[in-house]
């Protein structure tokens, strides 16, 4: 029986309540950490609010100009996946509470679940875009975006215009709101197939053996990677002095950082391009790899090249699938064979691994022209960063395969004896 009480409807705003709110906090104490708590005109909701939206897959559209005869060529495409994945984690977790505990559930019964948290969901995210909007006067000795730093050059410019330049930031709707939808429902998704403790309509019960374990065992993987680098930038941030810009790396994009060296560590690539004096929260390694006149591609042979330490990503990476493949097959049924823990395994890395890199993409560009020509490399930049998709998931595939078949081998003395006929429960 479908239960369609008012408390229904509270357990839905309650997942959406406490994901934007965990997101928000998160933000703001990122943006603080990164110096925006000092921005003029009450700006500083905005700017958390923009980096929310983005956060749950919206797109803020940056503006800029200087008078009628300048204007601004600018673009920003990033999502910040620390706040991301703090929202994700909470939303996911209470939506999955109150089905904790039963066997199986109606699919209609699961559908009208997601529907009211999307409804919800959607009207929260346009309440937040609605709030993203600010335009910003540069003045003689502001900094423009990108920690450009002091940029006298800008007054000069309002001087001769008598405008002072100008940036802002806003909102695409119709843009956050198709690609915000896109984002809560596969959150609702992949929080069900990972869940070994949210029920299925009793017609999917069968597939719990060959999705759940090596689901569970690719979040768990990307999870682990997130806390190791959490350990590591805590370290320098205590040891490496710039504290505060490390904790605000930490807060806003952690998981930009430790995905694609996850991807780099099994043998993936990104290209990507850094110019002028904009930068990405990057290692100095890796800014220096993307600095030159072409697009650069970035593997971890090219910065064992720099650094030879690089080569670490290699073991790290074996080592921590290795142990994925491990957990799948500790926590699937006796019967599941090692080359179905293979199959299973490599699917469940690919499409984690296709998950992840396409968030984790960053596209930036500012520059200031006057009547059509450049103002000058102090005024303008572009930063980009993107994955190499066919090789990155190929190889995902392949190490996925190996670790789910030496995983199902190492798990055989540790492996918990789970009946075939019904998922574990515990």
């Amino acid at each position: 029986m479908i239960r369609t009480s008012p408390r229904v409807w509270r357990d839905a705003l309650v997942a959406v309540v406490v994901g934007f709110v965990v997101m928000a906090a998160v933000a703001a104490a990122g943006l603080a950490c990164a110096g925006a708590g000092g921005l003029p005109d009450g700006a500083f909701p905005r700017v958390v609010a923009a980096v929310v939206v983005m956060a749950a897959g919206g797109a803020v559209e940056v503006s800029g100009g200087a008078g009628f005869l300048a204007e601004a060529d600018a673009s920003l495409s990033v999502l910040p996946l620390s706040v991301a994945l703090a929202g994700a984690l909470t939303t996911g977790a209470v939506f999955l509470r109150p089905l904790h505990n039963r066997a199986v559930a109606g699919p209609t019964e699961l559908l009208l679940r997601a529907a009211r948290l999307t409804v919800l969901w959607l009207l929260a995210l346009l309440g937040l875009a609605l709030l993203a909007r600010k335009d910003f006067g540069l003045t003689r000795g502001d900094s423009a975006p990108g920690e450009i730093g002091e940029v006298g050059d800008l007054g000069e410019i309002g001087d001769l215009l008598d405008s002072a330049p100008t940036v802002g930031f806003r909102a695409d709707l119709p843009a956050t709101l198709f690609f915000g939808l896109l984002w809560i429902l596969g959150l609702l998704l992949i929080s069900l197939l990972v869940s070994r403790r949210a029920p299925l309509p009793a017609g999917l019960v069968r597939f719990h053996a060959a999705v759940r374990p090596a689901a569970f065992a690719t979040t768990l993987l990307l999870l682990a990677y997130v806390v190791l680098g959490l350990g590591v930038g805590v370290v320098v941030a205590l040891t490496q002095g710039h504290a505060d810009r490390t904790l605000a790396v930490l807060l806003l994009g952690l998981p930009n950082l430790v995905w694609p060296a996850l991807t780099l560590g099994f043998g993936g690539a990104w290209r990507g391009r850094a110019e002028g004096p904009f930068g990405l929260p990057m290692p100095r390694l890796l800014d220096e790899a993307l600095r030159g006149p072409e697009l650069s591609t970035v593997d971890v042979a090219s910065l064992a090249e720099r650094d030879a330490r690089a080569w670490w990503l290699v073991p790290v990476a074996a080592v921590l699938l290795l142990g994925a493949g491990v957990l799948a097959a500790v926590r699937s049924p006796v019967h599941v064979r090692p080359r179905q823990h293979a199959l299973h395994l490599a699917v469940a890395l690919a499409l984690g691994t296709l998950t992840v890199c396409l968030p984790a993409h960053v596209q930036a560009q500012f520059g200031l022209s006057l009547l059509g020509i450049g103002a000058g490399d102090a005024l303008g930049g572009t930063v980009a960063f993107t994955p190499v998709l066919l090789r990155t998931v190929g190889l995902a595939l392949l190490w996925g395969a190996v670790a789910g078949f030496l995983g199902a081998l190492s798990a055989r003395p540790l492996r918990r004896r789970v009946p075939a006929e019904a998922p574990d429960r515990s």
